[in-house]
């Protein structure tokens, strides 16, 4: 393969000149961070929005439930009718009247609870106000009903199964959920890669062989170099392109924030706050202790490289598979009958990643399409945190590389002639046809 670096090099410059990679990597960044921006400083504005909430209680039994915060003000109206509640609230030009009317009892008082406002309110904060009224409500009903609140809160107990295998390895259920974290995120991150990039290496194709550029090409490249160097060149782009965006995003968020006022060391002092008064809560410490002490557990270096490898693989096989389809056909409209079956295998190894391995990850179904090579990238990457065997990984991946191979072969025969050939639409019988020549 003497011209596979050059067709690599070439493909790479190509791609990283190009006019359209060069704005949308630039681009790219500035408008995700502009709309996290706009929806942080709309966020920011909505959450300094002050709110007062009139309450006539004719109770008098939930006073001391609804307090007070920075922005959100209750006001206890006293000696007043329901309708010059109304009046003034409206000449007040306040959010909203809560009026709990004064009943025979607790289950009556609770069904008879209004609130009133100029528009539809906030269903975060009513979910809040009915929160704190149930609570308060429900323990003066058991109250009535002569129950002693105090032995009834101590009574209650607390159930945090200990989950530990036969080898004495202790687990959690948060070390499955970070498991499934880590799996899921390594899945939806191949699958994007693919349909990114896979896209760019078929239109890539597409437009050289309309171009007819390709014909001066592969008199002197064969064409699995050609097809190799195009997936490992485009491969590069997007690597280089990935790279770039996270340098950007981060000069871009300091200057986007400053512009539009964003106080991120507030923000940040905030989370500080609150972690340190979750960390005064016994419980609470013992959460962050037992997530932490999850991470460490986590087969980290495992991971790592089955990460590199099954990511690589799947990228590969499916790559050739667009670069095939880009030499089958003479525009992308005619790609819509090829694309299909490419995208089903991907689409089902998320599913069944996300819909068996969390339920059971060494479960038959979950096993078996970890080997299967279409669907093995995404679905064992999304077991492995939960402990597979090493030659489990090494048959999927020597599976996986085997495919790889044979699909290249595959695609590399499709290559040769559909470079070639003009004018004439492809079909699944003409693709079998051209194998043999």
């Amino acid at each position: 393969m003497n011209h596979l670096g050059l067709v690599i090099k070439r493909e790479y410059l190509t791609k990283v000149r190009n006019r359209a990679f060069i704005v949308m990597t630039i681009l790219s960044p500035v408008i995700l961070i502009v709309l996290f921006a706009v929806v942080a400083y709309l966020a920011q504005l909505n959450s300094s929005n002050k709110r007062t909430i009139s309450v006539l209680d004719e109770t008098g039994l939930i006073r001391d439930v609804l307090t007070s915060s920075d922005n959100l003000t209750y006001e206890f109206l006293e000696n007043i009718s329901l309708e010059e509640a109304k009046e003034l609230v409206k000449s007040n030009e306040n959010y909203g009247l809560l009026h709990i009317e004064n009943k025979d009892s607790i289950s009556a008082i609770a069904r008879g609870i209004k609130f009133y406002s100029e528009d539809s309110p906030s269903l975060t904060l009513i979910a809040g106000i009915e929160n704190k009224l149930e609570r308060r409500l429900t323990d003066l009903r058991l109250q009535e009903e002569g129950v002693d609140l105090s032995k009834l809160k101590s009574s209650q107990t607390s159930i945090d199964i200990g989950q530990e295998s036969f080898l004495g390895e202790k687990t959690s259920k948060i070390d499955n959920i970070l498991k499934l974290a880590f799996g899921g995120f390594a899945g939806y991150l191949l699958f994007m890669f693919i349909i990114i990039y896979g896209n760019m290496i078929m239109r890539s194709v597409i437009e050289e062989k309309t171009s007819r550029i390709i014909e001066v090409i592969v008199s002197s490249v064969k064409p699995i170099q050609l097809l190799m160097g195009k997936i490992i060149g485009t491969s590069l782009a997007g690597i280089t392109q990935f790279v770039i965006w996270v340098l950007l995003g981060g000069l871009f968020m300091v200057i986007i924030t400053g512009i539009f006022g964003i106080d991120l060391g507030s923000m940040q002092s905030q989370q500080q706050e609150l972690m340190q008064q979750a960390l005064e809560n016994p419980e609470a410490k013992m959460q962050v202790e037992t997530i932490i002490s999850s991470i460490y557990n986590l087969p980290l270096m495992n991971l790592m490289v089955a990460f590199v490898l099954f990511f690589i693989g799947g990228y590969l096989l499916y790559s050739s598979l667009y670069a095939a389809i880009g030499a089958a056909v003479d525009n992308e409209t005619d790609t819509q009958q090829f694309l299909m079956p490419i995208l089903i295998p991907l689409i089902l190894a998320v599913y069944v990643g996300v819909f068996t391995v969390i339920e059971d990850p060494h479960g038959t179904v979950s096993t078996v399409f970890s080997f299967i090579p279409f669907t093995s990238p995404v679905v064992m990457l999304m077991r492995i945190p939960f402990g597979v065997p090493i030659w489990q990984q090494l048959l999927s991946l020597l599976l996986l590389v085997g495919t790889f191979l044979f699909t290249v072969w595959f695609a590399a025969k499709i290559y040769r002639v559909g470079i070639l050939m003009y004018g004439k639409k492809a079909s699944y019988k003409e693709l079998f046809k051209w194998l043999k020549y």
